[in-house]
């Protein structure tokens, strides 16, 4: 049995507390890079729909983080799409999954290479456009995903 620390013992406890509210089929935490947290529960309206992981990091994101240090899952899978969000915000957060009960059942160790990647954020910004960036290769804008031949 994986044991937390008491900070993701504390994402825990929020995670469940924010599936318990909203009613719905999982709950996630965040904790910024400056100790605050952030909880959500699953999302599932017809104009709008996130996994309790997106609507954590949304939720952060919006509120001004810029880094997490921690996430955890309850109730969610290894393929939810908040792990690219958590990934392409900080690579180096620690992910936690747990079941309903909030028994850990797999962590994601930031040190992995989880196949998020964000190649326009990573390069420098042009010389002829402030804040621009370059393209990369085989990327297309209008799609903003990559273009496979």
């Amino acid at each position: 049995m994986i044991e937390l620390d008491a900070e993701d013992d504390k994402l825990r406890v929020l995670a469940r507390g924010a599936m318990g509210r909203t009613g719905g089929r999982g709950g996630a935490a965040v904790r910024d890079s400056d100790g605050r947290t952030y909880a959500a529960g699953t999302v599932e309206l017809a104009a709008l729909g996130l996994t309790a992981l997106q609507a954590a990091v949304a939720a952060a994101i919006s509120s001004g983080a810029t880094g997490f240090e921690a996430a955890l899952v309850v109730a969610g899978k290894l393929s939810d799409p908040g792990v690219a969000a958590v990934r392409e915000v900080s690579p180096s957060a620690r992910i936690v999954f747990t079941d309903v009960k909030g028994a850990v059942f797999d962590v994601l160790e930031g040190d992995g290479d989880y196949g998020v990647e964000n190649p326009i954020a990573a390069l420098p910004p042009s010389d002829n456009v402030a804040g621009a960036r370059e393209v990369p290769a085989g990327f297309d804008l209008d799609t903003e995903s990559e273009v496979f031949e």
